[in-house]
């Protein structure tokens, strides 16, 4: 009464298939690939910006900046 078997598997994805039909499906597979590739970009994108972020501290490590404050009127 372990796992199922290969039979079950089979008759369960039938049923999907049945319920909600292979145009729905597919749909559903396009939606989620896009979404997978947008979170990948998404995180290529976050990574590369903390890089630059820490490459511009580690410049900014031991400079000064100058600056006058001026009062707003």
């Amino acid at each position: 009464m372990g796992s199922f078997s290969i039979w079950h598997w089979l008759i369960v994805l039938l049923v999907i298939i049945l319920v909600f039909g292979t145009s729905k499906l597919k749909n559903i597979g396009k939606d989620m690939g896009g979404a997978i590739k947008g979170f990948k970009e998404g995180m290529k994108e976050g990574t590369e910006e903390a890089s630059k972020s820490v490459d511009e501290a580690k410049q900014a490590v031991g400079q000064t900046i100058d600056v006058k404050a001026k009062e707003k009127s």
